[in-house]
């Protein structure tokens, strides 16, 4: 063990570089957020059936984030591809290829004969989702490692808003592609089973906007080598690029950070997939006057315009209340901030229940991105300073991410049937409320100090 040397503070371009990239990379979370429902309707899934298509990508980022911190941990590729850059390029370069694929499911000529339950068109874009949602992890993952490996304690919170801010203006972009490309004149319906050619060119767009920004910071940030890494972690050098355990007493502080923001992560990312599961189902619904049957019909796909639109505004939301956190969290606290955001998140899903105009749903997505932006930036500034100075950030920040995943999952295996209990896809929409009421409770269990 070395005495460990004070991080030296960075520039805001310097901060600015780090988290870049995550704007491509949030553009390609977006359109799979806010489309894959619709695809996998379009391609003929039932509705009580949507949410198990949701399981894929919560389940590989559990695989897959875990293993990238592990091996960025262990392994230095040299001063061009570091510690952590050359999963973040390997993770973009899948990602485009896949996004080039996955709206295309439905053109390819298949036997459209069944096999559990699925045709060959779903069968392929299942696979291709799969192969999407890994890449997007391997390449989202090594931004929160550098921001841990990089930033000091001081700065981690400026550092998680810049990135907060980067993620909001990518879901923005992401979300509205869809309605600019129908509005230029693109068509936004096509022959059933066939996705429209709308939602494949805002993938398109979104791939070539991942690679050049995933590139930006590949070639603007420059990560610590094993010997600075050591100096500025207080670990033996020889330790910097392996695995190692901390002391017993912060271990418990890990411990404890880890269980108890994961319980309210568990509850607050629940809600989030039943909103991108049947908001498309929901909004056609409520606002226009979809029969609840036919999804190759304009009510349906206009309908999943408009969630392009409601998410955009969500995004547009928690870009400025991401502003005015700080503010709330010097006044409330950490945990006070964070309770304040999800309450008022869960009124603007319950609000959704009474709205029959497509405009006042802006007022009550705008609330959604209240819990979205602190759901962004405040689990992952109470855990990095639980767990700063840890030989193993990498691989703590990826088992972290299993508090985002696993929620999903379980979220995905109870959707059908929770839906047959609520009885309609807007139901589903309160039930993400009620999720985000018992996550603010939750959040009275957080101890943030020894």
């Amino acid at each position: 063990m070395q005495p460990k040397t004070t991080q030296p503070n960075l520039s805001f371009l310097q901060l600015w570089n780090l988290s870049f990239g995550f704007f491509g990379v949030q553009i390609a979370y977006a359109l799979q957020s806010a489309n894959i429902s619709r695809i996998f309707a379009t391609l003929g899934a039932d509705p009580h059936d949507l949410s198990y298509f949701w399981i894929l990508p919560p389940l590989m980022g559990m695989i897959v984030q875990p293993l990238v911190g592990l091996l960025s941990d262990k392994t230095w590729f040299g001063p061009v591809f570091g510690r952590r850059k050359f999963y973040l390029i390997v993770g973009a370069v899948i990602a485009v290829a896949v996004m080039v694929l996955l709206p295309n499911a439905g053109d390819f000529t298949f036997e459209q004969s069944l096999f559990l339950g699925l045709n060959a068109a779903m069968w392929f874009g299942l696979f291709s989702l799969m192969f999407l949602d890994t890449a997007i992890n391997i390449a989202m993952q090594p931004f929160k490692m550098m921001v841990g490996d990089t930033v000091n304690e001081a700065q981690k919170g400026t550092a998680y808003a810049i990135q907060s801010a980067l993620c909001n203006a990518g879901s923005l972009v992401g979300y509205l592609f869809p309605i600019f490309f129908t509005w230029i004149g693109i068509a936004n319906t096509a022959p059933e089973g066939v996705v429209p050619a709308s939602v494949k060119w805002s993938f398109y767009m979104g791939a070539a906007i991942l690679i050049v920004c995933v590139l930006y910071t590949f070639f603007a940030v420059k990560e610590m080598n094993p010997t600075e890494y050591a100096r500025f972690h207080g670990i033996k050098s020889t330790d910097a690029g392996t695995v190692g355990s901390s002391n017993g007493k912060s271990d418990k502080r890990v411990i404890r950070s880890f269980v108890t923001v994961g319980l309210v992560q568990f509850f607050c990312w629940a809600a989030f997939m039943y909103m991108w599961t049947y908001s498309n189902g929901a909004i056609a619904s409520l606002c226009f006057a979809w029969d609840g049957l036919d999804t190759a019909s304009d009510a349906f796909q206009d309908a999943g315009n408009w969630v392009g639109m409601v998410f955009a505004v969500q995004a547009v939301g928690s870009l400025l209340w991401a502003a005015l956190l700080p503010f709330i969290e010097h006044k409330m606290g950490n945990k006070g901030a964070y309770i304040l955001s999800l309450l008022v998140g869960a009124i603007g899903f319950a609000s959704i229940l009474f709205v029959h105009n497509r405009y006042v749903l802006f007022v009550s997505y705008a609330l959604i991105g209240a819990a979205w932006a602190a759901m962004l930036a405040l689990p992952f500034t109470i855990f990095t300073n639980a767990i700063q100075g840890s030989k193993h950030m990498g691989t703590l920040l990826g088992l972290f991410n299993c508090t985002i995943c696993l929620p999903q999952i379980v979220a995905a295996l109870c959707g059908g049937l929770l839906l047959r209990g609520v009885g309609t896809q807007a139901g589903m929409l309160g039930v993400a409320g009620g999720c985000l009421l018992v996550a603010a409770a939750c959040v009275l269990l957080i101890r943030e100090k020894e």
